[in-house]
């Protein structure tokens, strides 16, 4: 055997205590190894197994067996079994990764230290071997954890993982995905549906949540508030891009567009709100899947900036194109409080922040807007002329509809009056 792997094969025992001694000092999930002697000791043969079979099958390039396949994923499915949680098996992972890179430096300055020259040609097969056989252990431990989950947990815990591996970037998603059998595509609509505080009696979500996931067949995670029994439902519903029109002869489908709003969105929205009962608003941005983390931030922000909601009035998602005025305000603080200030003046009027934005979602059609308000169209136009007195701002003009359907926004994030 070549000097670099003598050297590991020397330090082997002592790398494999090192990381289960790591294990538990950095990884707060297994703190127990330091005082369950059977847990540390299986622990332990598995680090110490793992480097033997590196040394064994390295130098000759030779691959895992399916045996040895079979071994990892066995401690990914025990491990997964005993509760270890998603974000603990990607420190395990990583930190792993991390040794072994170490021991194969510490290796090489060891023989230099002794003048015993390390060849290129030996790290060159070592490394050669370590990162496509790493590749293929991971997997096989991440189908191992998979399987473990599938029998530990219900479906709808499964499809909440689902959703928070994906916004994480965790690799275990596409395992998790094909156990569900969900099928990830490369675009999907992050939607984030914004709850506000529930009165104590309200019941929980958990049933209507699980019906959302089997009917809409989607990775979807509750968020809960802080301190509160408010929340944000988050769901990542898979796009499928449309068939372009047959005039075009073109056998591409068509580019999802970025501010439209899907009826797979718009149908969760509506069964979501049906079921809730109380005012939400919805914010919806389309993303590729390597994009979800900075898509979920925008959606979340469109969210808080859009309209509360009755169920009955058939709340929509929101795209960034139908608050963006909001969202610019909201890093203005003297623009914020002038748009607070004229939502304040609207007070005395009867329904008026309700009646302009009737008004305004009906595009200023006053026939419409009575309509869905249930009033006489006289009644419409003196609540105008009312909003008129009150703020000095024509609700006709162009400027009124800038400055008017802003603070109307506004109003209705905060609070459903």
């Amino acid at each position: 055997m070549e000097s670099l792997f003598a050297e590991l094969a020397r330090q082997a025992s002592a790398n494999a205590r090192r990381e289960v001694e790591a294990y538990a000092r950095e990884i707060a999930e297994l703190e127990f190894l330091d005082t369950n002697s059977r847990a540390r000791a299986e622990t332990l043969e598995y680090a110490l197994w793992f480097r033997r079979r590196t040394i064994e099958l390295s130098p000759d390039n030779s691959e895992l067996s399916d045996d040895d396949l079979g071994y990892i994923a066995a401690i990914g499915e025990t491990r997964a079994a005993a509760g270890m949680s998603l974000d603990a098996r990607q420190r395990v992972l990583r930190l792993h990764t991390s040794l072994m890179l170490r021991e194969i430096n510490e290796a090489t300055d060891a023989q230099r230290g002794v003048g015993v020259g390390v060849g290129v040609g030996e790290l060159m097969r070592m490394m050669h071997w370590f990162a496509p056989q790493g590749e293929r252990g991971i997997r096989a431990y991440s189908q191992g954890f998979v399987t473990a989950l599938r029998h530990r947990l219900p479906y709808v815990e499964q499809a909440a993982l689902l959703a928070r591996s994906l916004l994480k970037g965790d690799p275990i998603s596409a395992g998790l995905a094909s156990a569900l059998g969900i099928e990830l595509p490369e675009h999907c609509a992050v939607t984030v549906i914004r709850v506000p505080d529930r009165p104590v009696g309200d019941r929980d979500l958990e049933s209507e949540i699980e019906v959302l996931v089997k009917t809409h067949h989607a990775p979807i995670t509750w968020w809960p508030g802080k301190g509160s029994r408010s929340g944000e439902l988050i769901a990542l519903i898979p796009l499928r891009p449309a068939a372009p029109p047959a005039s075009t002869g073109s056998g591409n489908a068509e580019t999802v567009q970025p501010h439209s709003v899907p009826d797979p969105v718009s149908d969760l929205v509506r069964d979501f709100a049906q079921a809730l009962g109380r005012p939400c608003a919805a914010g919806t941005v389309t993303s590729s899947l390597s994009e979800v983390a900075d898509a979920l931030d925008l959606a979340r922000r469109v969210s808080r900036a859009a309209p509360l909601r009755r169920a009955s009035a058939r709340p929509r998602p929101h795209t960034m194109s139908d608050v963006f005025v909001e969202l610019a305000v909201a890093d203005a603080p003297f623009v914020d409080a002038w748009l607070r200030a004229v939502g304040r003046s609207l007070r005395p009027g009867p329904d008026l922040v309700v009646t302009l934005d009737a008004y305004y979602r009906h595009d200023m059609h006053r026939g419409a807007a009575a309509a869905a308000l249930n009033v006489h169209p006289r009644t419409l136009d003196y609540r105008l002329r009312r909003v008129r007195e009150l703020t000095g701002i024509d609700p006709g003009s162009t400027r009124g509809v800038r400055i008017l359907s802003s603070v109307v926004t506004r109003r209705l994030s905060e609070a459903w009056h």
